[in-house]
């Protein structure tokens, strides 16, 4: 984000949130629950799930089992009625993993000379194919389409006047800079560039590295699609049902190869980009390339939960509070411990959602709307289990109103201020603002905006699906009025996230700041539930305009 734009939306906020007249007024008996939140029963549910027992919670492994029949115990417990699939708590999540065949050949044909052939690994990669096991691009025409965006809206078109129809078209992964964040973030995201080429007609896809010493991407340990319920591809970060076939990152060496004898050289298309012009132009050779995919299928699970609503018409419509379950599993022992535990990363969302369900359950006058709880598998594959769920809900789609996630709150500190990532876009702002009054705490603007946030975690599978979502963070304020939380929250992180040292035992928690991401979460869901109106996108809004049909 731009810093004026970071001054605006920090400015906007603050301003927003000390005007607000407002006050939330709780029923007593929904007040005095919010006491019931006890730090002991998060730290219980983060020491199971953490355990080592679990093996880092792998999806479709015996230790993710483990978690799912935990959850649903608690589930039962609590008092929470099964959501899931045929009266269960569990929705099935087919998941695949592709690998790319060994001996994939990749060759460029320029204007005059022979053939030459593209090493795998240094000149080109491919990304393995979740729904076409065998693919192969003959002598296809190359066209040059600059960032990949086609946005008319905001008067940029890479597209505009390019006939990719038939063709391999030629991506560079360099940002952007003309756009604002989230525009950048949409249009950049792979899966908006596959599309964006599929509707334009090509065949394939080559992204050309940002920089000359990049290292292309390969796929060891392949990628993961979830298979929709006809056992088609129905979520995938990679890969889109009709679009082009052939993804292969390309090095930038091979891109000025590609470049040879067009209209410019990749210095000057370049340039033109980042001055904010397309240089979008057809390029005189031609590209064949052909490899084949292998799957490895397996079944993992959604737990989902729900507590119906206690008006006629309003308990048709559902709040979902969600967090992963899922984990990284096993790697490498770094120091003797070759398990990623995932004690922040997520045991602590699933502990504040199960006890987000205890509240809810516990209250004798339920609220308006029904409330779902839905613990995700997948997200560290690419968000495949929340987008599972959004796109194949349990319940009716255009029942779901809103989404209230948590991922990784990071409850090293005493909880002072929060980050409502994503609230901005709706109204749902105005139920954060309400219930961090209530508790006593500041919102801020986002410290890390280049970091993507809003677009990294599960509300974003809901954005998609047009539902109003957010996920709370972190803010900056200490007690000791440095306010610089973010600076020992990235230090933690250096040393802890996605590592083995995510631990249970030996690592850093404030569980009484995990209670009040509980309570906060849980108010801001209330009042939606209790609200007279769904939750509706700003006007104008970017994510509003494209999903919020």
């Amino acid at each position: 984000m731009k810093l004026l734009t970071r001054l605006v939306v920090a400015t906007s906020l603050l301003a927003t949130h000390a005007a607000t007249a407002q006050t939330l007024a709780l029923p007593p008996p929904v007040a005095a629950a919010l006491a019931t939140v006890r730090p002991a029963d998060l730290e219980a549910h983060v020491r199971y799930l953490a355990d080592d027992r679990l093996r880092g919670r792998l999806p479709g492994t015996p230790g993710y089992q483990l978690a799912v029949d935990y959850v649903t115990s608690q589930f039962k417990k609590n008092g929470v009625a099964p959501a899931g699939d045929q009266g269960t708590y569990t929705q099935k999540v087919r998941l695949r993993r592709a690998f790319v065949e060994p001996g994939p050949v990749a060759s460029y044909q320029p204007a005059t000379g022979p053939a030459q052939p593209l090493a795998y690994g240094s000149a080109i990669t491919v990304y393995p194919n979740p729904g076409q096991a065998e693919v192969a691009v003959a002598n296809a025409s190359l066209v040059f389409a600059g960032y990949g965006i086609s946005a008319p809206e905001l008067k940029y078109d890479d597209y505009a006047g390019l006939d990719a129809r038939g063709k391999v078209v030629v991506i560079t992964r360099q940002v952007p800079r003309q756009f604002a964040d989230n525009e950048r973030q949409y249009f950049t995201d792979l899966r908006t560039v596959l599309e964006t080429a599929a509707r334009h007609g090509a065949v394939g896809v080559l992204l050309a590295a940002a920089h000359a010493d990049a290292h292309l991407l390969e796929f060891p340990k392949g990628v993961v699609s979830a298979l929709g319920p006809d056992g088609q591809v129905g979520v995938s970060r990679s890969y889109a049902p009709g679009s082009a076939q052939l993804v292969a990152p390309i090095s930038a060496a091979t891109l000025q190869q590609l470049f040879a004898g067009a209209g410019s050289d990749t210095a000057q298309a370049l340039r033109a980009l980042r001055g904010g012009r397309a240089a979008s132009q057809p390029l005189v050779g031609r590209f064949s390339a052909r490899y084949r995919s292998r799957y490895q299928d397996v079944d993992s699970y959604n737990v989902v939960g729900k507590i119906t609503g206690s008006d006629p018409k309003l308990r048709a419509e559902y709040v979902v509070h969600s967090a992963h379950l899922d984990h990284l599993g096993v790697g490498p022992a770094i120091n003797g411990d070759s398990i990623f535990n995932g004690a922040h990363d997520n045991a602590t969302g699933v502990a504040s959602v199960l006890e987000i369900s205890k509240l809810y359950a516990g209250l004798q006058q339920k609220p308006k709307r029904s409330v779902l709880f839905v613990l995700v598998t997948g997200e560290e594959m690419g968000l495949l289990g929340s987008a599972y769920f959004a796109k194949f809900p349990t319940v009716p789609k255009a029942a779901l109103v809103a989404d209230i996630n948590t991922d990784m709150p990071t409850i090293i500190a005493p909880l002072l201020a929060v980050v409502p990532l994503g609230a901005d876009h709706s109204s749902l702002l105005n139920e954060v603002k309400l219930a961090a009054d209530y508790l006593k705490l500041s919102i801020e603007p986002d410290p890390e905006p280049t970091q993507n946030r809003f677009i990294r975690s599960d509300q974003y599978s809901f954005v998609v699906q047009g539902v109003p979502a957010l996920h709370i963070k972190y803010g900056n304020k200490t007690a000791d009025g440095k306010n610089n939380l973010s600076e020992t929250v990235q230090q933690w992180r250096a040393v802890t996230y996605h590592k083995q040292q995510d631990n249970f035992v030996g690592g850093t928690f404030d569980w009484a700041a995990g209670a009040q991401y509980a309570r906060l979460n849980f108010l801001i869901g209330y009042q939606v539930a209790q609200g007279v109106g769904r939750p509706t996108w700003n006007k104008g809004d970017f994510f509003g305009t494209r999903f919020g049909k």
